[in-house]
């Protein structure tokens, strides 16, 4: 049985990078993993209405319930990639996942409604459309300003041009999203999380020192 285990956190955390070494550093360790990133803008109908959402190109907004279904249809088309890919492999590492939809989707809601949202998101995406849950959820804790150097860093994303995608221009809305992944952790919803901090003494840590501190928690 593969292993599921979610790299999340907010925009600029270092996610895609994070999860790339953690597969490498498995599969140097000779454990088979491959990462599967998520929205998969290219490959899927839900994907392809996310980046025009983000790059604000979509004929008409969406509401956080609107946006939060088009997150789950994304991995819901994506089903069978995901199938395949566990029965390929010890590790399956998300770059993104469940956990990201509630953060973002619930931030975007009154406080008094945010709960009620995550419990609807993960019932949809878990209940109504199948998708496992992962084994275990990595929070990438890093800080606001150091977050968005590293998005201004990213390089060209096929849905945008622009620096910053719709969301991540939107600082409240990240320092929110921030605030609802440290809620998931310490509630534990989805199942088991733990958190990694990405700076040390003011200053970025070494992505692959993240990365091993990853992977340690898998054993």
């Amino acid at each position: 049985m593969s292993f599921l285990l979610a790299i999340e956190g907010a925009d600029g955390a270092g996610k895609a990078t994070a999860s790339a070494l953690v597969v490498e550093q498995l599969q140097a360790a000779g454990r088979s993993a491959a990462v599967i990133s998520f929205p998969r803008y290219t490959d899927t109908v839900g994907g392809w209405a996310l980046g025009a959402m983000l790059a604000g190109t979509l004929p008409r907004g969406t509401s956080p319930k609107a946006a939060a279904v088009l997150y789950a249809l994304d991995r819901m088309e994506s089903r069978d990639h995901l199938m395949a890919t566990m029965a390929a492999n010890d590790v399956v590492v998300f770059d993104r996942y469940i956990a990201s939809n509630m953060a973002y989707q619930a931030a975007q809601v009154p406080v008094v409604e945010a709960d009620t949202m995550m419990a609807w998101i993960a019932d949809l995406e878990t209940g109504s459309f199948a998708l496992p849950t992962p084994d275990l959820s990595v929070y990438l804790d890093t800080p606001a300003d150091i977050a968005r150097g590293l998005i201004r860093q990213k390089r060209k994303r096929s849905y945008t041009d622009d620096a910053f995608d719709a969301y991540e221009a939107d600082t409240g809305l990240q320092d929110r999203v921030r605030i609802n992944y440290a809620a998931m952790a310490a509630a534990g919803l989805l199942g088991r999380w733990a958190t990694v901090s990405t700076v040390e003494a003011g200053a970025s840590r070494l992505p692959a020192d993240i990365a091993r501190d990853i992977v340690a928690l898998l054993r």
